[in-house]
């Protein structure tokens, strides 16, 4: 499991995503250990922040160095996240 604290950011396209970035020691953790999955090498996860627990992938952010977690709408909303807030994170990754 990784633990850890990150910010939510707004990657402002077509449509808005938000993401909270993984801190880069976990993001090598991840390209060491677990074989790149499909879809641009995304890692399938289980995250919980606060009360709300999902399943959902993180993805590599080749202009960061790091694993990025998008965090959707619903959750933002259920944890009171916006841009720019710092998010407790708790990530297991799910090898099958």
């Amino acid at each position: 499991m990784v633990v850890f604290e990150g910010v939510v950011w707004e990657y402002a396209g077509e449509a808005p995503w938000y993401f909270i970035s993984l801190p880069a020691y976990e993001s090598e953790l991840i390209r060491e250990r677990v074989p790149r999955g499909p879809g641009f090498g995304s890692v399938k996860v289980t995250v919980r922040i606060g009360a709300t627990t999902w399943n959902t992938s993180v993805f590599p952010d080749k202009a960061r160095g790091v694993y990025v977690l998008p965090v959707k709408r619903s959750i933002r909303d259920a944890e009171g996240l916006g841009p720019g807030v710092l998010a407790s994170v708790e990530l297991e990754i799910e090898l099958d």
